[in-house]
This record gives C-alpha cells, sequence and structure tokens, in this order.
C-alpha cells in the first residue's frame, strides 16, 4: 500500500534521535512537510542534515516534503507553546501530531521522589495535553486531523518496579480514548501507538553501560530471545505504523492503542 501525505503538516516531539526521526523520515517519503522538535539544537541541525540528505537520495518522482527544526523543552508549556507557533509559521497549519518525547524512567516505588514523579508527568503526559490542546481547534475546524500518542506496553500491562514511567504512560492512553471521542464527530483521528524493544539510541546508551564485552548486535540479540517473534523491532517497523494511522489509509481508526511488539505485550 502506497502511504499518501502530500500536503500535510506534521509536528514530532522527540523528533532528532531514534524513533522520532524514523517517523519523520517516513513521513517526508511519503509528502509530508515535517517539524521536528526537541532540547539540543545542535543534535537538532543533524538531524535535519540527515533526514534531507535521505529524502534527497531517493529514487522517483514523488513529491518530497520540508525539513524544519524547533528547540524547545516539551516538559513545559513554554516549551510546547513554542513548538507550535514556531511549526504553525512554518506549515500554516499543524494537520499531524505525534507526543513521541520521553524515555524511560523505572524505579522500585519507594524510591521515586515527587521530583521524579512530577518530571515525568510533566514531559510524557502534560507535553502531550498541551500540544494537543494547540491543534485539536484547527483540526476541528478543517474536519481533518490526525494525533498519535507514542506510549510503551507497560502502559497495559504495568511491571513491577515500572513508575513512574508505566503510569504516565497509561495516563496518556487514557487520554488517547478521550481525544479520540471528542475528535471523531469532526474527523480527529486520536490513536496510541505502544512500544515494545524496538531499536533506539535508549538501547545504545544502556548498552554502553551494561555491555560486559557484548557487540550492539549481541546486546539487540540478547533482547529479542524473550520476544515471540524472536528479534528486536527497527524504528522503521515502527514508523511504518505511525505513517499508516497519519495517512487517508487510516482513516476509519480511532481510539485505538496499537502494540508495536513482536507480540511480547500480554495484553492486547
Amino acid at each position: 500500500m502506497k502511504l499518501d501525505m502530500q500536503g500535510r503538516n506534521a509536528l514530532i516531539t522527540g523528533g532528532s534521535l531514534g524513533i522520532g526521526r524514523a517517523i519523520a523520515l517516513r513521513f517526508l517519503e511519503s509528502g509530508a512537510n515535517v517539524a521536528i522538535v526537541a532540547r539540543k539544537a545542535e543534535t537538532l541541525e543533524e538531524a535535519k542534515v540527515t533526514l534531507e540528505k535521505a529524502i534527497t537520495d531517493l529514487d522517483g518522482t514523488a513529491a518530497i516534503g520540508k525539513v524544519v527544526t524547533v528547540s524547545a523543552d516539551v516538559a513545559t508549556s513554554e516549551g510546547c507553546t513554542r513548538a507550535y507557533e514556531e511549526a504553525s509559521k512554518a506549515f500554516g497549519q499543524i494537520d499531524v501530531l505525534v507526543n513521541n518525547a520521553g524515555t524511560s524512567k523505572r524505579g522500585d516505588f519507594e524510591t521515586i521522589t515527587d521530583e521524579v514523579w512530577q518530571a515525568d508527568l510533566d514531559l510524557k503526559l502534560f507535553g502531550a495535553i498541551r500540544l494537543a490542546r494547540q491543534v485539536f481547534p484547527g483540526m476541528k475546524e478543517r474536519r481533518w486531523g490526525r494525533i498519535i500518542n507514542v506510549l510503551n506496553t507497560g502502559a497495559k500491562a504495568p511491571p513491577a518496579s515500572g513508575a513512574p514511567t508505566a503510569v504516565s504512560r497509561a495516563a496518556g492512553m487514557a487520554l488517547t480514548k478521550v481525544l479520540a471521542g471528542e475528535g471523531a464527530p469532526h474527523n480527529v483521528l486520536v490513536n496510541a501507538l505502544m512500544v515494545g524493544r524496538i531499536e533506539s539510541d535508549q538501547w545504545v546508551r544502556r548498552h554502553a553501560i551494561e555491555d560486559k564485552g557484548r557487540s550492539m548486535g549481541d546486546f539487540y540479540d540478547e533482547m529479542g530471545g524473550i520476544i515471540p517473534m524472536g528479534r528486536v523491532g527497527t524504528a522503521q517497523e515502527f514508523a511504518n505504523v505511525a505513517c499508516f494511522l497519519a495517512s487517508d489509509g487510516g482513516s476509519y481508526v480511532t481510539g485505538t492503542a496499537i502494540n508495536v511488539d513482536g507480540g511480547m505485550c500480554p495484553v492486547v
């Protein structure tokens, strides 16, 4: 299936690395314009160069989108406003919002301080709330919009020592359902994608701490041993599902939380 996003404008938080960058590339390949948002300007610039080179090297005559960068901290109200306003200024309107910012944060419940709880909720939940609140009116008025909340499978099956992330992500799943119900009459579709074990910079950083002499490939192979499909997923595979939901191909899908995890999550 060819997924066409020509003429659409997307804002992707956490868009400079890993899954966010892969989603940005997949959207660009489908013709969308993309604003990638992250805190570090230098990382954003490197991502922009990489993305522009990737789409320039593509064969064929399909329309290719434009990349802009926004340096903002979406854990703050000011950062969310800046991300929305700069992306809107660049493109005129936002048709697709991907709330992807955030990394895994977990620990034993009794050790988690109020400050850690608040920081996790600010980034993973309130960032999504604030950005959705800004894009929602325009999407409703135009009767076309897509919001994708990138969560993780711990939101459905919270593990021991999985807080605060599992709790923040579970709240994000509830937010998805609320927004889907309100957006459906206006053709604003809202879904969640649940991350399983996907190749990303997060795992590269963990490998650097825990490598024990293993190569990155061996590290991923060991992780894949507990997954029914027998391997870790790629960021591109995750991005393919996001592109389907963001395109007209997913025009009758809303209010869902789709596991992209190779069958690992025990909950449908």
